[in-house]
């Protein structure tokens, strides 16, 4: 398939920790699974993540030097300490002999302190500046342009706020996953048909093909590109409410190696111990928005156009949710 759904997927490494302590009983496959998927950004290999004399790029060209190593400095990203932590999803559309596109963009805002983790979508046909590359384009043109790296700076410029982490996903991957998981039930908002199948409004139940279908669909949706994000994010909360449960060797087994296949990140394996013993438990709640905006076409082609007060208002409401306190 040329396209895959635009389901973004944190819940490829957020199923894998979900599996919490009894994790630890299969301690080795976990740890060649954590070594396996990590891959840092070239700024992580200079810098720690989140130290403002090395990460940052998006930053500076959208906030200037000073106010962009403030802003890092104002969220810690020491997992050790449980502080707040913003972590940046793409769920890539990889094929043979093409480097594909982050045809999902998803960022998440995770704070223990306030038991929550703010989700919402960047539209994938955003306009915006891609740092590094000189041009004016879909945002999710930086990943063909220039990988991970260029799609994280880009993605800071255009929300002024740090990316501490990363989580990528080969969407070819996320069938097997939600299989193995036993498919996810969501409560579908309108009936609809597409690729074969109709999707009854209300709760139902669906494997990983159909999942991935339920979320590809696009121009039957009153809502456009962005009803398509709000179907996505119906099925990650289902994706980590289903991982949190996992209990059996057989299961937790086939999702590492899952995981191991489809799965790149700058978390390192002391990071995702991290997030198991001090976060799993933490999160009780995911609060959704969605970036608003309208369609354009400029010289035939269409983009997304987000204007400067809604980027002020993403941007103060991560503010928020990066601040410490309940």
């Amino acid at each position: 398939m040329k396209r895959w759904a635009k389901i973004t997927i944190s819940g490829a490494l957020i199923l894998a920790l979900g599996a919490g302590g009894y994790a630890y009983s299969i301690y080795r496959p976990v740890v060649e699974t954590m070594d396996a998927i990590y891959e840092p950004l070239e700024s992580d290999k200079t810098a720690g993540v989140g130290d403002p004399s090395g990460r940052g790029g998006g930053l500076v060209a959208s906030l200037g030097s000073e106010s962009a190593k403030e802003a890092a400095q104002a969220l810690p990203a020491d997992l050790t300490e449980s502080k707040p932590f913003n972590l940046l999803v793409l769920g890539v559309d990889e094929r043979e002999n093409d480097v594909g596109r982050s045809d999902a963009i998803m960022m998440l805002s995770v704070n223990p302190d306030k038991h929550s983790i703010l989700m919402f979508n960047i539209p994938r046909d955003t306009r915006t500046d891609i740092v590094g590359h000189g041009t004016v384009d879909k945002i999710n043109h930086a990943y063909a342009f220039g990988g991970v790296n260029m799609s994280v700076d880009t993605v800071e410029q255009f929300l002024g706020v740090p990316v501490d982490y990363y989580v990528k996903v080969n969407m070819e991957g996320l069938e097997r996953i939600i299989d193995i998981l036993g498919g996810v039930t969501v409560d579908n908002p309108f009936e609809f048909y597409f690729e074969g199948t109709t999707y009854a409004k209300g709760p139902i139940e669906m494997n990983g093909h159909e999942a991935l279908m339920y979320s590809r669909m696009r121009y039957d949706d009153p809502k456009g590109d962005i009803g398509r994000n709000d179907r996505q994010q119906l099925v990650l909360s289902a994706l980590i409410e289903k991982g949190k449960s996992i209990s059996n060797l057989t299961k937790v087994n086939s999702l590492l190696d899952a995981v191991k296949d489809n799965v790149k990140t700058n978390l390192t394996k002391d990071d995702m111990m991290d997030l198991v013993s001090k976060y799993r438990t933490e999160i009780d709640t995911v609060d959704k928005d969605e970036v608003q905006g309208s369609g354009k076409r400029i010289g035939g082609i269409y983009y997304y156009m987000v204007d400067d007060a809604e980027k002020e208002r993403i941007r103060t409401k991560l503010l928020e949710q990066m601040q410490s306190g309940g």
